[in-house]
């Protein structure tokens, strides 16, 4: 949890680096949080609530909304950190390889020392619960 507080933190910076587990971690949190949404948006759906499953789903919209700039801010970072640009993102819209080539991306090791996007992140110093 500490990882995805640490990236709503840095809500909307797209200088520096991140490291594969702040990436990871935060979109596995995110992950978790809209599918937990969901399902009860569909527990309610099922319960003949619909009033209430309709506030489900605007929730998770909304939600999906204010996560947005944080989610592409960490990914142009995570970018950052195997010394690619942040414009990489944009390999996602190639139909049918530019996903995988982004998946590639986000999964292969960081950069050992500095590079142009600033200092490794790994020899920063990180959150106390991490260490």
């Amino acid at each position: 949890m500490e990882w995805y507080r640490m990236v709503l933190q840095k809500y909307a910076q797209f200088d520096g680096r991140s490291r594969r587990m702040e990436y990871w971690m935060y979109n596995l949190v995110n992950l978790l949080i809209i599918c937990g949404i969901y399902a009860l948006a569909f527990v309610t759906v099922l319960m003949d609530q619909r009033g209430l499953a309709v506030l489900f789903f605007v929730a998770s919209g909304a939600y999906a909304l204010a996560t947005l700039i944080p989610s592409l801010a960490v990914s142009v970072r995570r970018l950052h950190d195997t010394n690619k640009s942040g414009w990489l993102i944009l390999i996602c819209f190639v139909p049918l390889v530019g996903g995988i080539v982004l998946l590639v991306l986000m999964a292969i090791e960081g950069d050992a020392g500095p590079n142009q996007y600033g200092p490794n992140p790994k020899e920063l110093a990180y959150p106390a619960a991490i260490r």
